[in-house]
């Protein structure tokens, strides 16, 4: 049976970035540490570049968690920033309900650590509540892939979405034209590969002019 199509709208669109703190950072096993922290900065990255509205929380940060990673916050000025007391689903934090609730979107970008739980829990509590979601598989991060693989597939029978960082981008972006430079460049501060590609099109550019 088909389905409709709803593409992320950059104009409904929030995203909320899930307790990727210090300490839990630690935890993340399913993806190489590098790549991850790699692909977390990306999509804050995509969050500035749409001037998305923004949610960043933490969970018991004076405690073992640890504090956010003080690159979200730079990347980041104009976010809420919400530091749950104790609560495991954000969901359950008045203050990050209202912060969600005010961005008046309807379509929530999730990304988190650890993802069976700071991850999964406030997607199922937001598709409940009747928001469209979204989830950043790779900037989402556990202990290892066969926890992984059972939250991706709750969060998927519940109606979640499953998405790569940048899959997101080019659906938010819609039309190269719209601005090659700027996202060109987003991608190439975060692919290696990318970057060679954009130094060869300028390179091309160049010689054209010649």
């Amino acid at each position: 049976m088909s389905k409709t199509y709803n593409r992320i709208d950059k104009d409904n669109a929030a995203m909320l970035l899930v307790d990727h703190q210090s300490g839990l950072l630690s935890l993340v096993r399913d993806i190489d540490p590098d790549k991850f922290r790699n692909n977390v900065f990306a999509v804050a990255d995509i969050a500035q570049y749409f001037n998305l509205p923004t949610v960043l929380t933490t969970s018991f940060e004076d405690g073992p968690n640890g504090p956010l990673l003080p690159e979200l916050h730079e990347k980041l000025p104009d976010a809420a920033f919400i530091p749950r007391p104790g609560q495991i689903n954000a969901w359950d934090n008045e203050d990050f309900v209202k912060a969600v609730k005010a961005t008046g979107k309807k379509q929530l970008i999730v990304a988190g650590v650890v993802t069976e739980v700071c991850v999964a829990f406030p997607v199922l509590s937001a598709l409940e509540e009747g928001y469209e979601v979204f989830v950043v598989t790779d900037a989402s991060g556990t202990f290892n892939e066969m926890t992984r693989h059972a939250a991706w597939s709750r969060m998927e029978q519940a109606g979640a979405q499953l998405m790569s960082w940048f899959g997101l981008a080019c659906e938010l972006h819609r039309d190269w034209r719209n601005d090659v430079e700027g996202l060109g460049t987003l991608f190439a501060n975060h692919i290696p590969d990318y970057k060679n590609l954009m130094d060869g099109y300028a390179r091309a550019q160049a010689n054209a002019k010649a």
